[in-house]
């Protein structure tokens, strides 16, 4: 009966990995990448003056990583393991999808082609109320816990539409939360430097209650990963553990890292202009 179940449990995870396309995730790559280019191409010389550059090198390579990244997590076979496996590979998507891929394609936009996306008044006053840094905050927290309640969850891994649907309005909320950080227009303005800083250190704290609940919980929580095949010879407990670490240690990770680098400019740019104004003070003297 032993051998009989292990050779079970081989077979179903290699129907897990075995490849198979996800034509949704290569049509919004498509999407995102063909707009991407046509707008640089073909709307950048009707708007821009003939001596300006329409994106920096920097700006394409943070929104091409932010397309890879995407691509990588959301298709085979981190999406796989994630739907049929593992739910820690589920709450890597999770994290990814939140804290990694909006701020590169943020990064990624010039100035010009988000005023050209938000180029209506009525979608400009609504992008600009909701991410202002508490509804957006409120907004992207209470979407990232809730989409963690078990039902939630067994809904998603079930329903591929409703887990598309899903990963979507998570990852238009992350956006959303990201703008006070990186936003590329000044009519949505980024926050100053420390209380940038303040906003993230509170992203980093509201993993901590559905973290909590996964990493000491006895019993595995979500329905469907009691039974799905795991490789390793991993159980249902340690899953949702290493899931329960993922979302507070790597978001965390992720969110301190950022903290750091935002630390290190606003403390070079102190700097200077303190050098600045003790050149102008020698200079008037």
């Amino acid at each position: 009966m032993l051998a009989q179940a292990i050779t079970q449990q081989a077979s179903s995870m290699e129907e897990v990995l075995a490849w198979h396309p996800h034509f949704d995730v290569w049509a919004v790559l498509a999407v995102l990448g063909f707009g991407y280019w046509y707008s640089i191409k073909r709307i950048a010389p009707r708007v821009l003056g003939p001596e300006e550059a329409p994106v920096t090198r920097p700006q394409v390579a943070s929104f091409v990583a932010g397309l890879v990244v995407l691509w990588v997590v959301s298709d085979w076979p981190i999406h796989d393991i994630a739907e049929d496996s593992l739910f820690m590979f589920h709450m890597f998507e999770h994290m990814v999808l939140g804290l990694v891929i909006p701020p590169l394609l943020l990064l990624g936009t010039p100035r010009w082609m988000a005023r050209r996306l938000l180029r209506r008044s009525r979608v400009l006053t609504v992008v600009r109320q909701l991410a202002r840094p508490v509804p957006a905050f409120f907004i992207f927290s209470a979407l990232l816990i809730g989409i963690h309640w078990p039902e939630v969850v067994d809904l998603m891994v079930r329903n591929s539409l409703a887990h598309f649907a899903i990963h979507t309005l998570l990852f238009a909320a992350a956006i959303n939360a990201w703008l006070p950080v990186f936003s590329p227009l000044p009519e949505i303005p980024r926050l100053a430097a420390p209380l940038r800083m303040l906003y993230l250190f509170l992203h980093s704290l509201g993993p901590t209650i559905p973290a909590s609940f996964l990493t000491f919980g006895k019993e595995p929580i979500y329905a469907w990963y009691r039974t799905t095949p795991k490789p390793w010879a991993m159980d249902a407990i340690t899953d949702q553990t290493l899931a329960g670490l993922v979302m507070k240690l790597g978001g965390g990770v992720v969110l301190w890292t950022i903290i750091a680098i935002l630390w290190f400019r606003w403390y070079a740019e102190e700097q200077d202009w303190e050098r600045l104004e003790a050149e102008l003070r020698r200079t008037r003297s």
